[in-house]
């Protein structure tokens, strides 16, 4: 049987990890809150909740890596930092947008295909946990 061509995989040197970069846990949360606006590092935090400082911190110095980010420390007393997406980022709008109606739209159908499977394996999952005689 012939290969299928699948342009997707294609180039998987190239694409994966610029999927990495934009796709990990916290990114693409941090870049929808930074389209809205530029925000302090605690305001980010408080609107992601959930996220530890050192996450956040390890996630921007990321996104700051790869373009996405721009740090802009404020004249301020005492010094503040603000974070801002870049026109890169801003390209990643639309996908964004795309994922989160996405979610929203089939978010409850996997909750249910969710509950099915742990019901139709939940004996898998106990004999799993109980040791070997």
């Amino acid at each position: 049987m012939p290969e299928k061509d699948n342009n997707c995989l294609k180039d998987i040197g190239k694409t994966r990890p610029v999927l990495e970069n934009i796709t990990n846990k916290w990114s693409i949360l941090i870049l929808t809150v930074l389209c809205s606006e530029p925000c302090r590092f605690n305001e980010i935090r408080r609107r992601l909740g959930g996220i530890t400082h050192k996450a956040l911190a390890d996630a921007l110095k990321r996104l700051e890596r790869n373009g996405l980010v721009t740090r802009q420390v404020l004249p301020t007393s005492p010094v503040s930092v603000e974070y801002s997406i870049t026109p890169l980022a801003k390209s990643l709008q639309p996908p964004f947008v795309a994922l989160a109606n996405w979610a929203l739209e089939f978010g409850p159908a996997m909750e249910l295909a969710q509950a099915e499977y742990d019901r139709l394996h939940a004996g898998e999952i106990s004999e799993q946990a109980s040791p070997v005689s």
